[in-house]
């Protein structure tokens, strides 16, 4: 049961008037390490696994504290906690390691882009997606 980790920068445009990181970016945030996972970190030498396509079909984001920005990058840590036949759903936490800004999820699809329609799972995905897989009966343990 992995974590992905990603250590994603903030930058001067992702702060309000406020002075801490908008709302609205944590979505980029989420979207950088779900790309890093899902395609860098895609299993096997020029595999097409996760590359065919794929669309968010839902969002949820608990905003816990504000974040300030600063010069050192936030940990964007994202494991999954659903398989199903044709839909996944990756969890996150963006954090540093004595605080919790963002807990979030976030529906993917995979989906046929020369097609224009969702897709099943293939074997070779699910493989790669349940070494990082976290359930709630696991998590318990």
């Amino acid at each position: 049961m992995a974590r992905h980790i990603y250590n994603c920068p903030l930058r001067w445009s992702d702060m309000d008037a406020f002075g801490h990181v908008n709302n609205v970016v944590f979505l980029r945030y989420l979207e950088e390490a779900r790309v890093d996972f899902m395609f860098r970190l895609a299993p096997g030498d020029g595999s097409p696994s996760f590359a065919g396509g794929s669309v968010v079909a839902r969002h949820e984001i608990d905003y816990v504290r504000p974040l300030v920005h600063r010069h050192e990058p936030v940990t964007v840590e994202s494991w999954v906690t659903k398989i199903g036949a044709a839909s996944l759903t990756i969890s996150y936490e963006v954090k540093d390691p004595d605080q919790v800004y963002v807990r979030a999820s976030t529906v993917v699809v995979p989906y046929n882009l020369a097609e224009e329609r969702p897709r099943r799972i293939s074997a070779e995905e699910k493989l790669f997606l349940q070494e990082y897989l976290v359930t709630e009966e696991s998590a318990a343990v």
